[in-house]
């Protein structure tokens, strides 16, 4: 289940009077991009993470309105509520989407009827438009209803599955992005279809171990479960050093490593954050702590630029360190992968090539230059896999 134009959505429901216009939900300014649009902007070429400057040139009259993301989580718990009242089993992938196991339920009511009833209650109670697709995995599932929306209500029968994806374009699959999209569609591969008839080895070596889910979805595999929902409160991470230091150049470098592994594990996780605490512990075993509430984001830069202006704020003992840390908490769930309210272009398309290169190569294969003293081992293992790194971003 996916709720439709979420962003958009809460803002018509706090003000229906735009309902039926082009809506754009983004950052107002020249470099700034689009995070969600209504279907009336979308009919003029207007996407999610494009340049606001060029959305406004698609569509001039498209009412632009900054984000509210306190506003789009209390109505993602709303519908996170009904959906727990009534699903055996189900998943909160973001914070518009969600999985169902509904294993079962066929002896009963049946499936598909079950699952048209629980979204028209969805609607009824949230105010929310969402659509549905029905299918023996979650994979399946997702693509459909992306495929039928808006109101989507689409059952992919068992069997099916290779028969409904092969036609369908490339980028459709899941967690195929720009990069990868670009470098099939240089091999001549632009369908489903063609991706599915190609050697799994072949996509091994192309994109390390990705090749192998990448060809398991192109076959329509997916054994992955839905897993139980649980609200995480926070992503952390600290450091004890074998020896105590007063050395400030290291401990922020470690505090830069820090914020690159939670940074990208909170994108991973398809969440933001709006609250940062830095965390120091003396030589005396003395803690304190700091922290700050930010605007709601999952980029490295913004992140960092925090945890250094707290660092400098809480270490004014001139002490000896034994323990540093970073926690990012008050998380929501957000389906892009920086801040989109914030963020420019540029800074869209450097965080999704980083990634590219961190879940092909491995997180500790793209560090910044200031962190390479951190860790002798990282940076051998960067001097073993630079050739590897380059040709692949040649390419």
């Amino acid at each position: 289940m996916d709720l439709d134009a979420f962003f958009v959505a809460v803002e018509r429901k706090k003000e229906p009077k735009l309902n039926g216009l082009p809506l754009i939900v983004g950052g107002s300014s020249r470099r700034g991009v689009v995070a969600a649009c209504s279907y009336e902007a979308r009919k003029f070429g207007v996407h999610s993470a494009m340049p606001m400057y060029l959305a406004m040139q698609l569509c001039p009259d498209a009412k632009v309105i900054s984000g509210d993301m306190e506003a789009y989580s209390q109505n993602s718990h709303l519908v996170t509520e009904i959906i727990a009242d009534k699903a055996p089993a189900f998943e909160k992938s973001s914070i518009d989407e969600f999985y169902i196991d509904a294993t079962g339920l066929d002896r009963f009511f049946g499936t598909f009827k079950w699952a048209i009833e629980l979204q028209k209650k969805i609607m009824k109670e949230s105010g929310l438009p969402i659509s549905m697709a029905l299918s023996v995995n979650k994979l399946v599932s997702k693509v459909a209803t992306a495929e039928f929306k808006p109101s989507a209500q689409k059952q992919i029968p068992a069997g099916t599955e290779k028969d409904f994806l092969a036609p369908l374009a490339i980028d459709k699959i899941p967690m195929v992005g720009k990069q990868t999209a670009s470098f099939l569609y240089d091999m001549g591969v632009r369908t489903v279809a063609t991706l599915r008839d190609m050697p799994q080895q072949f996509l091994i070596s192309a994109f390390g171990k990705n090749g192998i889910s990448l060809w398991n979805k192109a076959q329509g595999i997916d054994d992955s479960p839905v897993v139980s929902y649980s609200e995480q409160k926070s992503i952390s991470t600290e450091s004890t050093f074998d020896q105590d230091t007063i050395d400030v150049k290291r401990l922020k470098s470690i505090l830069i490593a820090m914020v690159e592994k939670v940074a990208f594990q909170l994108r991973e996780q398809k969440k933001l954050t709006s609250c940062i605490t830095v965390k120091i512990r003396y030589s005396n075993f003395d803690t304190e702590t700091k922290q700050i509430h930010i605007s709601y984001t999952s980029s490295d830069h913004v992140i960092l630029r925090v945890v250094q202006e707290l660092f400098d704020r809480l270490y004014n003992r001139r002490m000896l360190i034994r323990l540093v840390g970073v926690r990012l908490s008050n998380l929501v769930h957000g389906n892009q992968q920086i801040s989109l309210f914030d963020d420019t272009e540029e800074d869209i398309n450097l965080y999704e090539a980083m990634d590219f290169i961190k879940h092909k190569h491995g997180v500790e294969k793209l560090i910044r230059a200031t962190t390479l003293d951190v860790n002798k081992r990282v940076r051998m293992e960067m001097n073993m896999f630079k050739g590897k790194i380059t040709k692949n971003l040649i390419n």
